[in-house]
């Protein structure tokens, strides 16, 4: 399905994880539409090329780059605070980043690392952008998911996964993650005027998985040949970000441009609050009401 967008002039989108694959594809598409840009990325060489394509593509709006390790909660925050100061309104926060490591590693805060990228600094970026989102209603807020999440239930006694590690069985719980995320900010912000839906994106042809080396990369490397494209894969984001179709529309899990049931686990009120509750701990921040 082709998503339908809106002229985006005037407004900013703030999108993490910009500089490859999906993301970089989604702000193609939003820069395109006129958007004004603000691209959360890690390498500077990666993201100096992205805004070149960006600006290639017909990008009309401002392109700002803001550098933070999304692994680390000082990051998370230090990023945010900047994001907060440079812009009046913040329209569209669109949480992208993220990515599936063959092994298990620490992050410099002790958590791990999966966990940390995929689904902490979605949260700890919301929760900090959140101000100056609800004073921007209508704004929307969209957390790249996957259908990865279906199978799975979280481990609130194990989170950090000490307990034993599969890739792809992390991977999928930080996906649930990030739906349960969506579904209790919609609850919470709930008569904002801000929105917040989450989607899959498709099995994308991208650097995704490869990176990082082993048997992973190899079978993505395999596989390629067989999955959609980047582009095909923001469609759904640049559909929730700007098309008026979905304006009012919150707590949603989407696919190719449309709603669709997320798994019985994402469906867990109880376990979307505590998920909540467990973040702000660990992020060492309460969710501003």
């Amino acid at each position: 399905m082709q998503a339908k967008h809106a002229d985006m002039t005037g407004k900013t989108v703030i999108l993490t994880g910009a500089s490859r694959g999906i993301g970089r594809s989604t702000a193609l598409a939003l820069g395109a539409a006129g958007a004004d840009l603000g691209l959360v990325c890690r390498d500077a060489a990666r993201a100096d090329e992205a805004v070149g394509a960006v600006r290639a593509a017909g990008a009309r709006g401002a392109i700002d780059v803001f550098y933070a390790d999304l692994s680390s909660l000082a990051d998370m925050k230090r990023v945010a605070g900047e994001i907060d100061a440079r812009y009046p309104r913040i329209d569209v926060l669109l949480n992208n980043a993220g990515g599936i490591f063959p092994e298990r590693r620490s992050t410099v805060d002790g958590l791990e690392h999966t966990f940390a990228v995929n689904h902490l600094a979605y949260f700890v970026v919301t929760a900090l952008l959140a101000p100056k989102l609800r004073a921007s209603a209508p704004a929307r807020v969209v957390n790249v998911a996957s259908t990865a999440h279906r199978g799975v239930a979280l481990d609130f006694d194990d989170l950090q996964s000490e307990r034993g590690y599969s890739a792809f069985r992390v991977y999928s719980r930080s996906k649930l993650a990030n739906v349960l995320f969506t579904r209790e900010l919609a609850r919470r912000l709930a008569g904002s005027g801000v929105t917040a839906n989450c989607l899959h994106p498709g099995v994308i042809a991208s650097h995704f998985g490869q990176s990082e080396g082993g048997l992973l990369a190899l079978v993505m490397k395999i596989g390629k040949p067989f999955l959609s494209t980047p582009e095909k894969g923001a469609r759904t984001s640049v559909y929730l970000a700007s098309s008026p179709e979905v304006a009012t529309v919150t707590g949603g899990y989407f696919d190719d441009c449309r709603v669709a049931k997320p798994s019985r686990q994402a469906q867990d009120d109880d376990a979307a609050a505590r998920l909540f509750r467990v973040s702000e701990e660990l992020a060492g921040l309460t969710f501003p009401a």
